[in-house]
């Protein structure tokens, strides 16, 4: 009766902590997926590779949106010719930099501040070196081909929209039904995430947890298949990493908090109905050899992890 007891307080706090973030993020990403022009994310591109790079690793400062919404995006991107590295840095980099997850971090770890500025510096980082090899792994073009393509673009909103009024209805309702689908989208791996974890902390004995923690190396192993099993959306993940912080080595929580946003269970799938087999098994293995490596020398660093 205690363990269900502890079980669902767990639970509950995890739900009423990470959902106001969950419902901010699923806003704030449907309005900037319909009013900003891939376009514009295009002109990012400088003289200098390790100047595009850095601008496309921090313009998720200025583009709010979680892991669940990037893959299409980032196919957009190449679609128009932007280089491979660029779009896998911008793919890895805004689910951890946006002001969304920074906020959330931020709050999840009260008391621990560093932690979300230190996340924010290791996803800008690691999203340059990732996207940097996988611009000089990548020799052909990395997409599928398409079957069938349609060249006239029709709006889902079904308005006449030679109309400034209907027009303004017609987005309205656009994004409230982007709002809709995403936030059922990821609201429902955010549940599982927090059911899974709960019933991690309380189903499994605590020195079992402990003897899987307290290793270095053993420690981010298993907190990086964590991430990639549970697929929780970057903009509440910090919620979950939080209840490992005192039974896992501060490393591997951080490990947790940078692996998932790149890749999980959800974009994986993703990824394979829009890229080659061969890129995405090149993109997963340089993403887990740069979290795992980073993760492992942070210690380094003497930040208390």
């Amino acid at each position: 009766m205690g363990q269900l007891k502890n079980f669902g307080t767990i639970f509950l706090s995890l739900i009423l902590e990470g959902f106001p973030f969950l419902i901010l993020g699923a806003l704030v990403s449907s309005f900037i997926q319909l009013k900003v022009s891939e376009d514009r994310i295009g002109r990012f591109q400088c003289k200098s590779k390790f100047l595009s790079l850095l601008a496309m690793a921090v313009a998720g400062v200025f583009f709010p949106i979680c892991e669940c919404a990037m893959v299409p995006i980032v196919r957009r991107l190449v679609k128009k010719g932007m280089p491979i590295g660029m779009a896998i840095t911008f793919m890895t980099a805004v689910p951890i930099v946006n002001p969304v997850v920074f906020m959330s971090t931020y709050y999840a770890f009260i008391g621990h501040s560093y932690i979300a500025f230190l996340r924010f510096a290791l996803g800008v980082f690691c999203s340059i070196i990732i996207g940097y090899l996988m611009g000089e792994l990548t020799d052909k073009n990395p997409l599928k081909e398409e079957k069938h393509h349609h060249s006239h673009h029709h709006c889902s909103c079904g308005h006449d929209h030679n109309h400034g009024a209907h027009k303004e209805q017609g987005t309205i309702k656009v994004i409230i039904g982007h709002v809709s689908e995403e936030f059922y989208e990821i609201g429902r791996f955010f549940i599982l995430g927090a059911l899974l974890s709960s019933l991690f902390q309380t189903a499994i004995p605590r020195h079992i947890i402990l003897n899987l923690g307290s290793g270095q190396v053993s420690s981010i192993l298993m907190m990086m298949l964590l991430a990639f099993a549970l697929s929780i959306c970057s903009e509440t993940d910090a919620f979950i990493a939080r209840t490992f912080f005192n039974q896992f080595t501060g490393s591997s929580v951080m490990a947790f908090l940078i692996f998932g946003p790149m890749v999980d269970i959800k974009n994986t799938i993703m990824l394979v109905s829009n890229f080659k087999l061969n890129f995405i098994i090149k993109l997963i293995f340089v993403i887990f050899a740069i979290c795992f490596l980073t993760c492992l020398l942070l210690p380094m660093l003497a930040l208390g992890l």
